[in-house]
């Protein structure tokens, strides 16, 4: 009989094989350092509530055969603190002999003691299963979205992920890009280019920011939001120190947007490499500011000679990207589990701040060195 029970330190190497095979889709063992990383992030990390475990599955053997990744996040609902817990790195082997595995081990998540449950990252196949335990998705934190800004280098990063020898036709690709964006004026909308030269709104600044003064803009950033973070010092610190740890991504770039007053309307945390697309991670912005704080994001990213930019969206930013030629596409579902439908009802409301650091893609599992 397969049983399931909280992960521990002993199970870490055999968890990163699994995620190794199965979601990675590599033949080679994995490195030491994603062992340890899986025990850091699941086991050691600040701010871990001891009663919200990662799990792992055991077949009838006693042998692991599943797992599903963790972490707490402390939130406020207009005011009140609030459990909520993260789910993520589902891995399931032996799908063939023990199909229901999955569902056992997302039934187990659910039941556990926190007030809300979410995902960024579900699958067709882990949507159905938060539906059928009463989860709900959440279409308007569920879309990728994509800004092009030189459309040959886009398009050949795009084609280099799967080709690398091809990233020799970078030079060729800048020179095509500089012929198309010739002639556009700075203030021209095209879906497919962004102009040189294109400045920041009138008034507005951009200021380089370190780690400190961006943690210390996201509570009065996210004030509106009836649901939010409420993480502590130690925790934002350690996120956010991983959230920048992402060689594979690019420089992590994170800057605050000043009013003429020098007042913060807004912040960006993203990573970059000139010629590629830019990986964007948070937006935040005061109410009525989200248009101005995404034009200052694009201004920056094209002076640092992205391609392009792509990130994940919250439906306040939604409006405003509407006008700035973004496609959107939608790649995996946001989904969320909550007794009190309280809760639920702020999400689905867009009332609740969620994605990006409230999330799963800030870890190193997404861009880091393994």
């Amino acid at each position: 009989m397969s049983t399931i029970r909280p992960f521990e330190p002993g199970d870490c190497e055999t968890v990163a094989g699994l995620f190794q095979a199965m979601l990675r889709h590599r033949k080679t063992p994995p490195p030491p350092e994603l062992a340890t990383y899986f025990r850091t992030l699941f086991l050691d990390s600040p701010g871990r509530d001891t009663d919200i475990n990662s799990l792992v599955h055991l077949n009838a053997e006693g042998s692991v055969s599943g797992f599903i990744g963790v972490n707490a996040l402390p939130m406020l609902f207009r005011d009140r603190p609030v459990r909520a817990a993260i789910c993520g790195t589902l891995v399931v082997a032996e799908r063939e002999s023990d199909p229901m595995a999955g569902a056992r081990l997302m039934r187990a998540f659910l039941s556990g003691p926190q007030d809300i449950s979410f995902s960024e990252t579900a699958n067709e196949i882990a949507g159905r299963m938060w539906l059928r335990l009463r989860g709900v998705v959440l279409p308007q934190y569920s879309l990728e979205w994509i800004r092009v800004i030189r459309p040959s280098a886009f398009g050949l990063d795009i084609a280099a992920s799967r080709l690398s020898i091809l990233r020799s036709l970078q030079p060729l690709a800048a020179g095509i890009d500089h012929l198309a964006r010739m002639g556009m004026k700075p203030d021209s909308l095209s879906w497919t280019r962004v102009a040189p030269g294109v400045t920041v709104p009138n008034g507005l600044t951009i200021a380089p920011i370190d780690v400190p003064a961006f943690a210390g803009l996201i509570d009065p950033l996210t004030a509106q939001f009836a649901i939010r973070p409420n993480w502590s010092d130690e925790q934002l610190a350690y996120i956010l120190a991983d959230a920048t740890d992402k060689p594979a991504e690019g420089e992590p770039v994170m800057a605050a947007v000043r009013a003429k007053s020098g007042t913060p309307i807004g912040a960006f945390l993203y990573h970059v490499r000139r010629g590629g697309i830019a990986r964007v991670l948070q937006i935040l912005a005061l109410p009525g500011q989200a248009g101005p704080v995404i034009d200052c994001l694009i201004a920056d990213a094209a002076a640092r000679g992205a391609s392009g930019l792509r990130g994940r969206t919250q439906p306040a930013l939604l409006e405003a990207m509407l006008t700035r030629r973004i496609a959107f596409a939608q790649a995996s579902s946001t989904v969320v589990h909550a007794r009190d439908t309280e809760l639920a009802d702020a999400f689905r409301r867009s009332d609740g701040f969620f994605n990006g650091l409230a999330g799963e893609q800030w870890t190193r599992l997404f861009g880091g060195p393994f």
